[in-house]
């Protein structure tokens, strides 16, 4: 008989966790840990033995930074040794982007890594939660996945592909430029063909991840002191979200020279689509033509939350520019289509 695979639980916090109280859901500390050891379904034997981490203080997501995403990889890699498979409970608000910056965090660690939450807490009687951590724990049990996943309702997505698309539903989270990795019906079923390649190694995390990195939606009319200010310092990164495959208006003369200042002062500028589903091709029209001369590239089909926790994560991890500029524009853990 084979041995039960053994899995990390780290719960960061969210929903999932929460107790109701006279004020509507709040965490409470130990809450979580008691509903999971109460629940038989979770200490069959089909199931892998679960050890839980309950973060202090727990975190609402929508607090979250980006040393939080730092704490959350070196947990990970410091048990690393010790478990099968990893799961991340946290919320829903900020966990596409929680799940894009372990991914690159974690690139080289060759286990399951699976953030998954829930829009009712796991105590409440329509709980989404019992499936969602059931699947997620199942999922890091796996030997076919070695790579950070999101799984929410039914969906077994890439973490770095993911982005939030429904605030109340419960199959909230989209991956709108990947296939799913998988199903979680009758059957949990994952597709082999599209999962990363089963490569591992060191992990070597930064000392900070405090890296200053901004992000801008253009629209019609935007003044041209705006994008000054999201590239005055210590800005070290801007993240622009152009329109359709990236463009961005021409005739405003003032607009591209605050582009070209920031470009000039060595901010890296790169470059995703407002549209959910395609693609950024700087080659395709001549209103891309500033951004190309700026020195910007393209993020290709990255979502806004992928492409922001990565030019977070290369630029803390001390590259310089010209580098960064490279590696944003390739693939580090499956985040973008070359």
């Amino acid at each position: 008989m084979s041995e039960r695979k053994r899995i990390y639980v780290a719960y960061v916090g969210g929903t999932i966790g929460m107790k109701p109280t006279d004020n509507g859901y709040a965490p409470v500390p130990g809450h979580l840990t008691e509903q999971i050891r109460d629940r038989p379904e979770l200490h069959s034997a089909e199931v892998p033995e679960l050890s839980i981490c309950e973060y202090q203080p727990l975190l609402d997501s929508a607090n979250a930074l980006p040393g939080d995403w730092l704490r959350i990889a070196r947990d990970i890699a410091q048990h690393r040794n010790h478990y099968d498979g990893f799961v991340v409970l946290h919320g829903t608000d900020t966990m596409a982007y929680t799940a894009s910056a372990l991914a690159f965090l974690l690139r080289g660690l060759g286990k399951p890594v699976v953030v998954t939450g829930s829009q009712i807490p796991l105590g409440v009687l329509r709980s989404d939660g019992r499936q969602n951590l059931l699947t997620a724990v199942l999922v890091a049990a796996r030997d076919d996945v070695r790579e950070v996943c999101l799984v929410f309702g039914s969906y077994i997505l890439r973490g770095c592909r993911t982005v939030k698309s429904s605030a109340s539903g419960f199959e909230a989270f989209a991956s709108p430029n990947l296939p799913p990795l998988g199903m979680a019906g009758v059957q949990i079923q994952v597709d082999e063909s599209r999962l990363l390649g089963h490569a591992s190694g060191a992990v070597g995390l930064p000392l900070d991840l405090d890296a200053p990195v901004n992000l801008l939606r253009l629209y019609p009319g935007m003044p041209a002191s705006l994008l000054e200010a999201a590239m005055a310092e210590p800005t070290r990164g801007l993240l622009v979200e152009a329109y359709g495959a990236g463009t961005v208006p021409t005739h405003d003369t003032e607009l591209l020279r605050a582009l070209e200042r920031g470009a000039e002062r060595g901010v890296v500028i790169g470059v995703v689509s407002q549209c959910v589903d395609g693609r950024v091709d700087l080659t395709a029209y001549a209103t891309s033509a500033p951004l190309i001369e700026a020195g910007a590239v393209g993020g290709l089909d990255m979502t806004t939350e992928a492409a922001y926790a990565k030019l977070v994560v290369l630029l803390s991890e001390g590259h310089a520019p010209d580098e960064v500029r490279r590696l944003f524009g390739t693939a580090l853990a499956g985040e973008l289509t070359a």
